[in-house]
């Protein structure tokens, strides 16, 4: 049978959160723009969690911009679908099944524009909700009176605007947006597009007026793996366990943050928050976003190059190798924690810390270490360069993981042109491609300097880095040491080395 919100009553067992029959009353609070599966997999998440325990009580109308796709689906499963939840959880494999009845229906703004208008009327709704990829968040000068509009700004203006013509200028009118694309200050971002486009459609003073004081937006940073759909053995386990088919069921992994820039307004209104501390809400929310691009993205860069070079596939495979898994976690909370150029409190990198560490051990996920080298080199500049100079002026001696992350950087950029134009290094006998916009400059500086001059030409190039690296007392050093013990016995020797001793002495 098919998931539905007649086939649910059918499903009989207790390991899958079934909806309880009132979450079906609830009205629509939320206008979301956007059918993703990471909207689905952590927002959407969070509102049926509340709904379950009767918090929140208000379900979601979707708003689908592209043509084709899922809608037929929502349709036919009555906005049901399946998130299977799997991962890492303080060191224990987690796993749970939930049936989300979050979204009550989607509308295409192709062919039901007057229908999502129409919401602007409700006033129970008041919140928004988007994700359209960070291409979506730009000002595209067209009219709001298109139908529907083409851009999101546009159709989100347009929206207020019918809100703004049913209600008129009250406060309470007013909704609560929130933007989840990945882009710094996304909600002031988009902010200043409405405010463009207004003028820009001639728009009067005080609807802007109302859009700008009566309206909240607020940045948000959203953090969880959600891969899609399930590999096909999971979803084969929930049909025959359960008896149903559902083609937009997903997997996710256990960690959840949507961290959410507000006061006690926003968090009034988004009462689901209250049900999982994954959502946080807070005035500043720098620090969240600080602590994932330096101890989640910043770690990975470190250690992509090395785990390449040692053998490793996918990152839970180098959770699975003792000396691997020791560099990584020693990396993180010893010389990535102290480097972290932003005041944290004591003890909340760690904690942080310790739950990206169970991300990396999750089963489940298929995340390839070679496709994290993709722009190595501006990756390495913008998440890590920052905390090596901030370690450097807080803490005596050398980051001897930093320095062995970036010997084995350096390491993979050695690469050669090949007929297609594209650059690769050699690594264990395999061509792999370098995806890097330096990776002609840097194989140039491989061949000018070799291997005994390469660490002092790449540590010293300022355009590079932004500064010289080569003033760091002992870098320069402990990444030649390095260098030379991969190039002479290989990545996987040098690390169990590394482990049993820093200095490899």
């Amino acid at each position: 049978m098919i998931l539905s919100g007649s086939s649910v009553r059918s499903i009989k067992s207790g390991d899958i959160a079934l909806p309880p029959d009132e979450v079906f009353t609830y009205p629509e609070k939320i206008l979301q723009f956007g059918t993703g599966v990471l909207l689905r997999g952590l927002p959407d998440y969070f509102v049926d969690k509340a709904n379950r325990a009767g918090k929140f009580k208000g379900r979601i109308v979707i708003v689908k911009s592209t043509s084709g796709g899922d809608a037929d689906a929502f349709k036919k499963q009555d906005g049901l679908y399946t998130i299977c939840v799997r991962g890492v959880d303080e060191g224990k494999k987690a796993e749970e099944n939930i049936i989300s009845s979050a979204v009550s229906r989607v509308l295409s703004a192709k062919t039901e524009w007057k229908e999502i208008l129409a919401c602007a009327s409700n006033p129970a709704l008041r919140i928004v909700i988007s994700n359209t990829t960070e291409v979506g968040l730009v000002l595209k000068k067209e009219s709001v009176k298109l139908e529907p509009p083409e851009s999101f700004p546009a159709k989100l203006l347009a929206f207020l605007l019918e809100r703004y013509r049913v209600f008129g200028d009250r406060d309470d009118s007013g909704l609560v947006i929130i933007p989840t694309e990945l882009i710094v200050d996304n909600g002031s971002k988009l902010r200043g597009i409405l405010n463009d486009l207004a003028i820009f459609n001639s728009l009067d003073e005080a609807f802007i007026e109302w859009m700008n004081t009566a309206n909240t937006f607020c940045s948000s940073l959203v953090d969880r793996i959600v891969p899609g759909k399930p590999s096909p053995a999971v979803a084969d386990l929930i049909h025959e366990q359960f008896g149903y088919e559902d083609d937009l069921m997903l997997m996710a992994e256990v960690y959840r943050l949507w961290a959410i820039q507000g006061d006690e307004k926003v968090k009034e209104i988004l009462s689901f928050a209250a049900i999982d501390k994954g959502v946080i809400i807070e005035p500043d929310i720098d620090i969240y976003r600080e602590l994932k691009l330096r101890m989640l993205n910043g770690t990975h860069t470190l250690s992509c190059g090395l785990a390449a070079i040692a053998g490793f596939e996918t990152v839970k495979d180098a959770m699975n190798d003792a000396d691997m898994a020791d560099f990584i976690a020693s990396l993180m909370l010893d010389e990535i924690i102290a480097g972290i150029p932003y005041r944290v409190q004591p003890g909340v990198a760690t904690t942080f810390g310790k739950k990206v560490l169970d991300r990396f051990r999750n089963p489940f996920i298929e995340h390839k270490w070679v496709s994290i080298t993709m722009q190595y080199t501006s990756k390495m500049k913008m998440r890590n360069i920052p905390v090596l100079l901030k370690y450097y002026q807080d803490n005596p001696g050398v980051p001897c993981s930093i320095a062995f992350g970036f010997a084995a950087y350096i390491r993979f950029m050695e690469s050669a042109k090949k007929a297609d134009g594209k650059y690769y290094t050699e690594i264990n006998g395999k061509n792999i491609l370098v995806q890097d916009d330096q990776a002609a400059y840097i194989s140039g500086l491989w061949q000018r300097n070799g291997a005994t001059g390469i660490v002092n030409a790449v540590l010293r190039d300022v355009d590079l880095w932004g500064s010289d690296l080569t003033a760091l007392h002992g870098f320069e050093a402990a990444v030649a040491q390095y260098l030379k013990a991969i190039i002479e016995n290989g990545g996987r020797k040098t690390l169990a080395a590394f482990q049993q001793d820093k200095q490899l002495a």
